[in-house]
């Protein structure tokens, strides 16, 4: 059903532009091809570096800071 329309508009272009619509569908084709053969690209897994990376904090960590005493009054 498309493609009797796009011919129908194809030859109301000059021969050049028609050069033109030839090698965009060339592209075409050929990102297509290129999308195809790429294999798919692996999930990321949440949660796979657990632990990986573990500070030690200091024992007065959940303490109050000095510096904010003066705003917990």
């Amino acid at each position: 059903m498309i493609q009797p329309a796009i011919l129908e508009k194809l030859e109301e272009l000059p021969e050049s532009l028609q050069t033109e619509v030839l090698h965009y569908i060339e592209f075409l084709i050929e990102k297509q091809t290129k999308t195809q053969e790429q294999p798919a690209k692996k999930r990321r897994v949440a949660g796979t570096m657990k632990a990986m990376f573990v500070l030690p904090l200091p024992d007065d960590f959940d303490q109050p800071l000095e510096d904010m005493k003066e705003y917990m009054e």
